[in-house]
């Protein structure tokens, strides 16, 4: 499994915008393979900051969603509308192996 974390850095007069895109992205993410495990908006602290993280089962199934995102007609409005609105100023996704089952002490021998 591949995970995305996505920072972005966003207009803070325009996190309504933001929020119009991030809620098209879940539905499109989750429809297109992957699962979206969703967007965290600025509330306390920074208001120009927030991020999102998406996982695909390899980076092979991540690779074959960004070529149909080009050519997906919703794709392309949602990009759209952040351009049209400047709600996007600038982002940075990283790409991280995920962790998602503990184990006890023992059992890691510590």
């Amino acid at each position: 499994m591949i995970t995305a974390l996505v920072t972005y850095v966003i207009d803070p007069t325009k996190v309504d915008a933001f929020e119009v895109y991030a809620r098209a992205w879940i539905h499109l993410v989750n429809r297109m393979g992957g699962t979206h495990h969703g967007y965290f908006l600025p509330h306390e602290g920074a208001n120009n900051k927030a991020w999102c993280m998406f996982s695909f089962p390899s980076l092979a199934a991540y690779e074959a969603y960004r070529t149909e995102m080009v050519q997906n007609g919703e794709c392309q409005r949602a990009y759209q509308h952040a351009q049209d609105t400047g709600c996007i100023l600038s982002f940075d996704r990283t790409f991280t192996r995920p962790i998602l089952d503990g184990a006890s002490v023992e059992e890691l021998g510590l």
